[in-house]
């Protein structure tokens, strides 16, 4: 959860008191959402200062390998904290136990939401069906694979693991919960239009930035260029086709190409569920709230926060917003068992395009906004396309799929993939960037087939520059 203080925060951690008045509220909060029906593990709060809860934010875990990204993470949030810019209110963990952390200098009544808001979340992991497959002892598996990795970088020289670990986070993204080993993979069916890749978002975004979702983009997509379909064969778990066919990876490599897949299919649920998430877990600290006893500027401060917490923004999607009152929506039309029905069977993209109805498009006033020349302009109003936009936006976490087709292109071991392509076009400066990582990996040409213009065309890196050459 994340809001804008005005200033510099300057209250003091919490006291005694404090503390054990939480404790006591937790208690309270706890029987509360249990009696609202809520199902989650056991929960385990922990109160910490700024420093350790913008670490966490920044590793997005308790624990995980250390990399020059996550030190970059951390200074950007935590010169927004001092400068009082954004502040993240609490980190929760996906596991069982489930593991909340709540920022000390929070104010009492801003400690008890956040505990009411965590419990949420908690019944939203153990239930959404995206969820089951996650392992839910993963903070052990990322402490265990950042000792192996610390000991690879004393065995090998910190330069050489670190260009490794690059490359693999550079396409760390790209993998399929679906994929079974020494097969291809399918693409889900009814796809909507794909959007271009993007900068590389943190999984646990939600919990300090509302940017996560993106603004929304171009009304209509260009009418796609024929396409034939992937080979059965191909695949767009990147990472598990170079970790099976690429015949010189050494161990130690083939460990962290794993390691980090598994780290990214424990996220990747969190990122198909965001919406869906935030405004669950936003519907419930409200009603567990209203159910407290509380002092009456504690209600004043609860009711600030809360609409804080789901103000509408005008540049870009607010999850907590959208996601609170598609949940409502759907309680008042259908009853109290189906929003309980939905959390457990749907992920954002059925969610939206299932239950983002025309009266609720024009409720919440949405619409979509595209940059023309130099001016941001509304290109489109009517819901479906309103709709429609935003499912384009979430499908694969907003990523292209990139699928690896062949692992010998040209009998020389080259590795071919083509994008799949269905009117939005990749951004040839994050291809030409993205190129040298998988040549990286896979130490052998590497070629990207894609749409531009219109027309197919491949770009190549052959370890010295990257090529382009149109192919009809």
């Amino acid at each position: 959860m994340q809001l804008s203080p005005k200033g510099p925060s300057e209250r003091q951690p919490m006291s005694d008191s404090d503390m054990e008045q939480l404790e006591e509220a937790i208690h309270r909060i706890v029987e509360k959402a249990q009696a609202f029906g809520l199902d989650f593990y056991e929960m385990r709060y922990e109160v910490c200062p700024a420093d350790i809860i913008y670490t966490f934010g920044a590793y997005a875990m308790p624990t995980r390998f250390s990399h020059w990204s996550f030190g970059k993470s951390f200074h950007q949030m935590k010169t927004q904290y001092d400068y009082g810019v954004s502040k993240i209110y609490e980190l929760v963990i996906n596991s069982d136990p489930c593991y909340a952390f709540l920022l000390d200098s929070n104010s009492l009544l801003q400690n008890k939401l956040i505990a009411a808001h965590v419990l949420a979340h908690c019944d939203f992991f153990k239930n959404n069906y995206r969820f089951r497959p996650t392992n839910r002892q993963m903070v052990h598996a990322m402490a265990s694979f950042a000792n192996r990795v610390l000991q690879y970088e004393q065995d090998l020289g910190r330069a050489k693991v670190e260009r490794f670990l690059d490359a693999v986070l550079a396409i760390h993204e790209h993998v399929d919960p679906h994929a079974s080993s020494g097969g291809g993979s399918g693409r889900p069916e009814a796809q909507a239009p794909l959007r271009a890749a993007t900068k590389e978002e943190s999984p646990y975004d939600d919990l300090w930035s509302l940017d996560s979702i993106g603004k929304a983009t171009a009304g209509s997509a260009p009418v796609p260029a024929p396409e034939k379909p992937p080979k059965p064969s191909a695949s767009r778990d990147l990472l598990l086709f170079i970790m099976e066919r690429c015949p010189d990876l050494q161990d130690w490599q083939r460990d962290i190409l794993s390691s980090l897949r598994n780290e990214m299919l424990y996220f990747r649920p969190q990122m198909e569920t965001k919406i869906m998430n935030e405004g669950w877990a936003s519907i419930w600290h409200a009603r567990i709230m209203r159910e407290m006893d509380l002092t009456p500027d504690e209600s004043l401060e609860f009711a600030r926060m809360h609409a804080s917490v789901l103000a509408p923004s005008r540049f870009q999607l607010n999850p907590y917003h959208l996601g609170f009152h598609v949940f409502e929506d759907i309680e008042r039309r259908y009853g109290r068992e189906k929003i309980f029905e939905v959390r457990e069977v749907d992920s954002d993209v059925s969610f939206i395009r299932n239950y983002l109805t025309k009266e609720l498009v024009e409720k919440l006033d949405l619409f979509l906004f595209a940059k023309q020349g130099d001016e941001w302009r509304i290109t489109a109003t009517g819901w479906e396309k309103v709709r429609d936009g935003i499912v384009g936006q979430i499908t694969n976490c907003g990523f292209p799929y990139i699928y690896a087709e062949e692992h010998d292109y040209n009998r020389r071991g080259e590795l071919y993939l083509r994008h799949a392509f269905e009117g939005v076009e990749l951004d040839s400066i994050y291809v030409k960037k993205t190129l040298p990582h998988v040549y990286h990996l896979w130490q052998r040409p590497v070629h990207l087939e894609t749409f531009e213009d219109n027309h197919r065309v491949q770009y190549t890196y052959n370890g010295q520059e990257v090529e382009r050459r149109l192919l009809s």
